[in-house]
Parts: C-alpha cells; structure tokens; sequence
C-alpha cells in the first residue's frame, strides 16, 4: 500500500512531523508519497505559481498518478495542517473521483474555519509568535524567487516581504496569486467545517481541544455527527502537530504516529474487508440521506451501520 502525505504550511519532506508519519508507515510496511508544495524543499520554482489552501490541482495530479504508476494497490492519503486543508478540498470537490481512488484519508491539525484559525493565531503571546515564525518563512519563500516580481503581477514584492502575519501576507499575496477579491474571499473558499457533507473516502481527523491555529469551539463535532464519511477524535492536549508523550519525547514512537499507522494498517491491508464492508455500509446511508425527500421518514441504518458511523471525541 501507498499513503500520499501533505506536510503544513511551510513543510516538506524533511519535517520531523513528516518524519514521524514516514516511520510509522514504514514499520508496518506501508510506502510513502510526500507531495511537496511548489516552491517548497529545495525544488526550483519553474513557473510563476506557488500554492494555497484553496487549491487542489496539483494534488490531483499527483493522486491519478501514483495511481497509474501503482494500478493494483491500495492509496491513503494524510494532510497536515495547511496539508489537510488542500486534502479536505480535493476530497469535497472531487469527491467521486477521490473514491474511486483513494480507501482511506486522514487529516492532522486542520484548521477548519480559516477565518477563526487566523485569528486565533494572531492572538498574544504563543500565538502570535508561531504566527510571525511562519509568516516570515512565507517571506523566505517567496522572496527567492525573481519568477514572481514583475510589473505585470497584482502584487508589490517589496510591500509583501513587509509583512508580519500570515493574514497580512495572504492579503498581500496569496489571495491576490490566485484571482481572489480579497483575503476573506479566499480563506471561505479554503475553509472546510461547511463541507463535511460533499465527502465520500472514509475520513478520520485528529485535533487537540488546545491547537493555537483552531479554537476548541470552532471544530465542527455537529457537521461530523451528521457526516457519513467523517470521524473527528480530539484530544484535550496536542497543541499543533503536537501530541507528544513522556519525558523525553522521540518522533519514533508517539500518538499522532501509532493512531496514523493503526488506521492505515486497518484501512490498507484490511485481509478480511471490515474496513471495506463499514465504507459500503457508510456510502449507503449517505445515499439513503441525500436521496430522501425533505419530510418524509428515511431508512434507518442497520445497527452495524449505526456502530460503524457514530462519531466520538475522547480526551488525550
């Protein structure tokens, strides 16, 4: 089996988190695709386009790839932070392709609704200083590359390397790279609590109740509860892309690994099918819900079904 991981923000394959991912895969015999951002990890930037949170082109095309390359084998797929924002999309807009090509995928630390996200991030003191640490490696990025200065871009190279917050660079920048009015325009394309529903790959999303890039309020249990493809685990520590244990903590060994290759062994080995006959019996409610008439009594799930879609939220 193969799992494609998306690393954050500004992450790639050498990520300790990415590490930790690649490992535990490894342990269990299961082969890793990092798709890494344009830009990102020492790869020359050839055209002038970066990435976003929004967009998704790029990942389905490297999903139909290892596909073609790989026709008989079972895919997963995994998105960090801003990694699970660009995954969750490409699940929710293409989402029949996506099952008919990915069993399983599982997003880490996502920031659901950008909006909050960001201002959570901005908030002092912890907050707002990762804020700054990331907004300046987005600086970095971009900054060393002559392909994106010109007259004929909306943007002023110099007035965005001026900033300080990753709202203020996306207004400067991000949002305008890719044809948005503004920068809110774009954080409610990238957003994704409101799109739960549009999802058919089976789904499950680690979040920690203390994560500085999303408030505990704004997770979106109700929308996951009523999905028939989406389970969301929180835990009440774990911070961002943290989940650590013990004393000395190693990348080798720790919750966000062992969850990630337990449900990726169930998921992608899976010699029985339970996981396959629990996503046909979660495609079948979906359909039951979605094809109902408004007011008229629906079909209940068997119990098996009602087992395998009940949702849970357990303490870390």
């Amino acid at each position: 089996p193969i799992i494609i991981i998306l690393p954050g923000l500004t992450g790639e394959s050498q990520a300790e988190y990415i590490k930790c991912l690649v490992t535990a895969a490894n342990r269990i015999g299961i082969r890793t695709v990092v798709f890494t951002n344009r830009g990102l990890g020492g790869v020359a930037l050839k055209t002038p386009r970066l990435y976003c949170a929004s967009n998704c082109e790029d990942l389905a095309e490297v999903v139909k790839y290892v596909k073609q390359t790989h026709p008989h084998v079972r895919i997963g797929a995994t998105g960090i932070s801003m990694g699970g924002l660009i995954l969750g999309n490409y699940l929710a807009r293409h989402s029949d392709e996506a099952k008919s090509i990915l069993t399983a995928a599982k997003i880490i630390s996502v920031p659901w609704d950008v909006h909050k996200g960001c201002a959570s991030i901005e908030q002092p003191i912890l907050n707002n200083l990762l804020g700054r640490h990331l907004a300046s490696s987005l600086c970095r990025t971009v900054s060393k590359y002559d392909i994106l200065r010109g007259e004929e871009f909306d943007w002023d190279m110099n007035q965005v390397l001026q900033n300080k917050t990753i709202k203020q660079f996306d207004s400067a920048f991000t949002s305008k790279h890719f044809g948005y009015k503004d920068v809110d325009s774009y954080y409610s394309d990238a957003t994704l609590h409101n799109k739960l529903h549009q999802i058919k790959v089976p789904l499950l999303c680690l979040s920690a109740a203390d994560d500085p890039f999303q408030p505990l309020e704004a997770i979106p249990v109700k929308a996951a509860a009523n999905s028939s493809h989406v389970a969301i685990l929180i835990t009440a520590r774990g911070g961002h892309i943290g989940f650590l244990e013990g004393w000395w903590p190693a990348n080798k060994d720790q919750y966000m690994g062992r969850l990630f290759s337990q449900y990726f062994s169930a998921a992608l080995f899976d010699p029985t099918n339970d996981f396959y006959r629990t996503a046909q019996l979660m495609m079948e409610h979906n359909l039951t819900t979605s094809t109902s008439v408004p007011g008229s009594p629906t079909t209940k799930p068997s119990m098996a079904a009602a087992s395998a879609i009940r949702k849970k939220s357990i303490p870390f």
